[in-house]
């Protein structure tokens, strides 16, 4: 049973051998496109690859060379002319020196190509996470998202270092050796090349089977990275609930699944260099055997064989190191895929046309026929809500659980786009508003609190330029976490670490006094003090009420026994208003609210 628990909370993608091969020379042609402002670096490697390796390619010749001098000079009465060969030799090694300069530089250019195209390609992926919308990340874990900044843009990095050189010197050496093989001699050539037919032949199929595996292992990685983001966040949650046990089994299900797709792909993948390296000698042994019969009968000369010999080993060599690049090609197609996959994504609409831009808010707020439902869900969360709010006003929104109280605030907010229906800010329709001309309106307080390592000072002042510590410290005092503060080692520059942590209440006191240093014309309270005891939340109500003055502000809240001074309280039920009025008038009427109202008092029977 627990096995097939395991299995039932695996990630989404289906079980091995269910994903598609996707579009693999679109997806290389795409990570060309991102070395198009380096081009002329490229080019220089290209060229480089090139001309080191047609240096490689004269040294068989020269060998020849050599050969035909001391073979010569063997049965000659003068001898072996050793001015001539030690003058071959310094060219040949003059040659080998100057082929590895250039082979040499060609790999800086490249290394230094590859970091700027990483770099681009994380900065892309930084600028589009900011562009997406929320609906997305409701969809896809955080650790899937980290995978493809970090394992799979290595992997696209790691391959442009490592293949584009021997991708250009391997098809030199290749096309080069052909050449020069069928000007020594057609015969040897044409069985070299027939012998070494079938290894093409068997590697394209190999690459045509295993392209799926290798796009299955970078989405498998994902899912793993997500899993263990979701288990160390929640770390406390799973040795409190003893789930260590279930968490390991979750972990090995999907691990076993990311074992499977990479042994399935390093296997084919692996195949290719011992199959082309077989395939190779098979060619070798062919040439020295035709080889072997035309000198034997006259014709071919020695010094010719042994250059021959040489040349086949160039035209096998480049043969394994293709079927390598091909096997590197194929890991960056598939990480390759995830990114672009990531980058193509739909992002929220382009403001940068919209004119239209409220300087400070007076604070009227209107919902009209308001209508939302996620993407991805048939389930309506917001019927048809209509609610006005007047400047200064405290709007409380109450409802159980799932009523849909939290999702107008976002909707509110710009972080979902309602399906019809308006909301107006000061009669403006936030349509046509930009999201961050909306953000700019509202201080914004969730029930779960957010701060970041560095600073209390740099937490409180978050993005709010020409803070006081007069003010700082004023709206500290307020929320009654300036004692806590000052017995800290740095005091307000005491930086927030694993040595110096927060409880849950102070940190949401901290979150509270950062809303009040933003002093922004419109206020947001989600369950704002949820994690503080009974004299803590009196103490940052009265705060809070001191801040509301003049201020439109909407508050959620379980406990009603916080809304009890609002203007209006909206009592919500499956996404519509079912009544609205004062605290004492919904205690009047006897109906929902007064029922919701009622139940926090009321003991539970034993």
């Amino acid at each position: 049973m627990k096995k097939d628990k395991a299995k039932i909370k695996k990630r989404p993608g289906g079980p091995p051998g269910m994903e598609k091969a996707k579009d693999f020379k679109g997806t290389l042609l795409k990570i060309v496109r991102y070395c198009r402002e380096h081009w002329g670096a490229c080019l220089y490697a290209i060229i480089a690859g090139v001309i080191a390796t047609i240096l490689t390619l004269l040294g068989p010749a020269f060998i020849a060379m050599l050969s035909g001098i001391i073979n010569e000079g063997i049965g000659a009465p003068e001898g072996i002319d050793f001015s001539a060969v030690l003058r071959i030799a310094l060219l040949l090694i003059a040659f080998y020196i100057i082929g590895w300069v250039i082979s040499s530089s060609q790999q800086v250019v490249m290394n230094k190509v590859t970091q700027n195209v990483s770099k681009k390609l994380r900065g892309d992926i930084s600028v589009k996470i900011n562009r997406l919308p929320m609906s997305y990340f409701n969809t896809t874990s955080t650790g899937d998202v980290l995978s493809r900044v970090t394992n799979d843009v290595d992997l696209i990095a790691q391959t442009l270092s490592q293949s584009v050189g021997s991708l250009v010197s391997s098809l030199t050496l290749l096309i080069g050796s052909v050449i020069i093989m069928l000007i020594t001699n057609v015969i040897m050539t044409v069985a070299a090349v027939v012998s070494v037919l079938v290894g093409f032949a068997l590697m394209g199929a190999i690459m045509s089977r295993s392209q799926k595996f290798f796009f299955m292992q970078q989405k498998a990685l994902g899912d793993v990275n997500g899993h263990i983001e979701e288990i160390f966040t929640g770390h406390s949650v799973v040795r409190a609930y003893n789930a260590e046990a279930t968490s390991r089994e979750e972990f090995e299900a999907l691990n076993h699944r990311l074992r499977d797709c990479g042994f399935k792909a390093q296997c084919f993948g692996g195949m290719m260099p011992p199959l082309m390296g077989f395939i190779g000698n098979l060619g070798f042994v062919t040439v020295c055997i035709v080889g072997a019969l035309l000198a034997f009968n006259g014709n071919i000369a020695f010094e010719v064989i042994v250059a021959f010999m040489m040349y086949v080993r160039f035209f096998n060599q480049p043969l394994s190191q293709l079927a390598q690049v091909a096997q590197s090609l194929q890991s960056a197609a598939a990480a390759g895929e995830r990114v672009f996959e990531f980058l193509e994504q739909q992002e929220m609409e382009d403001e940068s046309h919209k004119q239209t831009a409220i300087e400070e808010a007076k604070g009227e707020v209107e919902f009209s026929h308001v209508r939302f439902g996620y993407e991805g869900s048939d389930n309506i969360v917001i019927k048809d809500f209509t609610a006005k709010a007047k400047p200064g006003q405290k709007i409380a929104i109450v409802g159980p659980t799932g009523a849909g109280k939290t999702t107008l605030v976002n909707l509110l907010m710009r972080f979902h786009e309602i399906q019809s229906g308006e909301i107006r800010i000061d009669g403006i329709p936030i349509s046509e508003l930009t999201r961050k001309n909306v953000h700019d309106q509202f201080c914004m307080v969730l029930q779960d609190t957010w701060v970041f390592q560095g600073t209390i000072r740099e937490n409180l002042v978050y993005c709010t330029e020409g803070v006081t510590d007069e003010k700082m410290i004023s709206a500290c005092k307020a929320v009654g976490i300036d004692h806590f503060i000052r017995t800290l080692p740095e005091g307000y520059d005491t930086v927030l670490s694993d040595s110096t942590s927060l409880s849950q209440g102070q940190k949401q006191q901290l979150t509270i006094a950062r809303a009040m240093i933003a002093d922004r014309p419109m206020l947001i309270l989600d369950e704002a003090t949820s994690s503080v005891d009974t004299r803590t939340e009196l103490q940052i109500q009265n705060a809070m009420d001191e801040l509301m003055k003049d201020r439109t502000s909407f508050v959620i809240a379980h406990r009603l026994s916080t809304v009890r001074n609002a203007d209006l309280i909206l009592a919500i039920k499956d996404g519509d208003i079912v009544e609205s009025g004062t605290h004492d008038e919904l205690l009047a009427k006897g109906g929902f609210y007064a029922e919701l109202y009622n139940s926090q008092f009321e003991q539970i029977p034993a």
